[in-house]
């Protein structure tokens, strides 16, 4: 009887394995195929925005990793110089809440040394359009190649032979469900919508860090923002602020957090103050910008993130905070939040979306808050303890595919 389990575990794990075996050298073949290679290696190319082909899955996929692959920097003549500052922006499906963000950027001061990357996991002609219609800095599209949308009936996306959410393991095990072994820690099976996000946040990492040709020599932070936020005029202003600030006084922080989940609540109040304190994902988890030497340390911990059962990319970091890296991570904080949180809907919300609420609401507090603007200096409010903050996890990620497909963005594909 062991043996038998034993066996069927076995083939189970090879089923898996060559899945994602398969996903991983199809990638590689549809890049190589690419009919234009000129400017391979560490060339940056401009104009000639790859045009995407919506007609199937597969013709849509190619048309991702030719994109990928060629880089296309919109804006690249017009800003010659080497970025400033690099924005990485997850981007999935609420174009409205884009267009403030994109907004808020244009009257952000010294925008036009910024470099814009744009990570999409939803590919669509508006979003697309959107994104090209920027002008006053670099913008890079990347887009992850494992998103549900190209796999709409099978793993990564969902399959209509895995098991449902519900099901006991018993009965999955009795009806042969794809995944039956391989329930969470509550005994829910996986779902690709609820998947994604995370899958999206790491590959993205590693692209941005490793693939991305125009950030090679690239020694300062990347900021990582989200779809529905909207930075405050004064955004980069406090960013070097922030930099010159943890030069001097901190240099053991790990990462900044230009944002809080506060919006303008006593902003001008706030405006300059700053307090050092361990990575909370509650907190710290909006306008997070993270060095080349941070995702080294999260690189290092590429499994631990890849198979922890918690379907949240920012829990799972707090996680890693203490446990895989050994030094909990340590982060400086604006109090005076330059990150805005517009989005009222997301992934667990779909109805009552209303972006012209939010931006009126925006527009209102930007209004009370502009004296306190452009401060000229930062000052400690407070310095918390750094320490491990455990957490119950969240589930969700239970499936062994989820973990091989993860574990396998950090290779070279």
């Amino acid at each position: 009887m062991r043996f038998r389990l034993l066996k069927r575990n076995l083939l189970a794990l090879l089923g898996v394995s060559f899945i994602v075996l398969t996903l991983l050298v199809s990638t590689r073949v549809l890049i190589v195929s690419d009919n234009d290679t000129s400017g391979a290696g560490n060339a940056v190319h401009s104009g000639n925005v790859v045009k995407f082909n919506f007609g199937s899955p597969p013709q849509l996929s190619q048309s991702v990793y030719n994109a990928n692959y060629k880089q296309c920097i919109h804006n690249a003549d017009k800003y010659p110089e080497e970025p400033r500052l690099v924005l990485v922006v997850q981007v999935h499906n609420r174009p409205e809440y884009l267009k403030l963000l994109i907004k808020s950027l244009e009257k952000a001061a010294e925008v036009h040394s910024f470099l814009l990357v744009f990570s999409h996991d939803y590919f669509s002609e508006e979003i697309n359009a959107i994104v090209q219609g920027i002008t006053y800095c670099k913008v890079l599209q990347i887009y992850f190649p494992f998103s549900t949308q190209l796999y709409p009936n099978e793993f990564p996306g969902q399959d209509p032979r895995d098991c449902p959410r519900d099901i006991s393991k018993d009965n999955a095990l009795k009806t042969g469900c794809l995944n039956a072994e391989h329930p969470d820690s509550y005994g829910h099976y996986r779902e690709a919508f609820i998947t994604q996000t995370k899958h999206h946040w790491w590959w993205k990492l590693h692209f941005v860090w490793e693939r991305v040709q125009v950030m090679q020599g690239y020694s300062g932070f990347a900021i990582f923002l989200e779809e529905d936020n909207y930075i405050l005029p004064d955004f980069f202003h406090f960013y070097k602020s922030m930099i010159e600030y943890r030069k001097n006084s901190c240099p053991d922080c790990d990462m900044l957090a230009l944002g809080n989940h506060n919006g303008l609540t006593d902003f001008n109040k706030l405006s300059n103050k700053v307090l050092t304190t361990g990575w909370m994902s509650t907190k710290h988890n909006i306008g997070m910008a993270i060095s080349r030497e941070v995702y080294y340390k999260l690189m290092g911990c590429s499994n631990d993130y890849c198979t922890y059962d918690d379907y949240n990319w920012d829990w799972t970091l707090q996680h890693l905070s203490g446990t895989c890296i050994s030094k909990p991570l340590k982060v400086l904080v604006a109090q005076g939040s330059r990150v805005l949180h517009t989005g009222d809907c997301g992934l667990h919300q779909k109805e009552n979306c209303r972006p012209e609420w939010a931006s009126q609401r925006v527009e209102e507090g930007l209004q009370m808050a502009k004296d306190g603007f452009f401060p000229q200096s930062l000052v400690l409010s407070g310095a918390e303890a750094v320490e491990h903050k455990a957490h119950v996890k969240n589930g969700g990620w239970g499936d062994i595919r989820d973990h091989i497909l993860c574990n396998n963005y950090a290779k070279r594909l």
